[in-house]
């Protein structure tokens, strides 16, 4: 999904539920959009906090709207220990990830091998798959070494 196509689908979904488009919303979204990395709530803020002087969003704001994105389907969320969620931009390609317990480092992967072996396992308990989210917890290489 392009930028454009992405902050389109959010002018139409936010019209559909009869909700003003807000530039907090945006800017939300915008954030995320920008993100090398899966992003969490206090990390959105703070980013908003520094780049937007002129247009303050709280923290609690943050927090409604990164629901109402994920609701929606334009946002995507990791959870992590303590319910902290790390999110990304639902991009409707499919991919995995690596999480690590300790820092909470996130590494994304596609491995056709599992992929196959999901679509054997489903049709041997005669069931259609539509959809799957795999996260796999443990302790990546750098946090390994302590």
């Amino acid at each position: 999904m392009t930028k454009k196509e992405l902050f389109d689908k959010l002018k139409i979904v936010v019209k559909e539920k009869a909700l003003k488009y807000t530039k907090q919303r945006e800017l939300i979204l915008r954030t995320i959009h920008s993100s090398k990395t899966h992003i969490n709530a206090e990390q959105i803020h703070k980013k908003l906090t520094i780049s937007n002087k002129n247009n303050k969003v709280g923290i609690a704001t943050v927090y409604r709207n990164l629901l109402f994105l994920e609701e929606t389907g334009l946002v995507l969320s990791i959870s992590l220990e303590n319910n902290l969620k790390r999110y990304e931009i639902n991009r409707h390609k499919h991919h995995d990830h690596l999480v690590c317990i300790h820092c909470g480092k996130i590494v994304e992967f596609i491995n056709q091998n599992i992929e196959k072996e999901q679509e054997t396992i489903a049709k041997k308990f005669k069931f259609k798959l539509i959809n799957h989210t795999m996260h796999l917890y443990g302790v990546c290489e750098d946090c390994g070494k302590d």
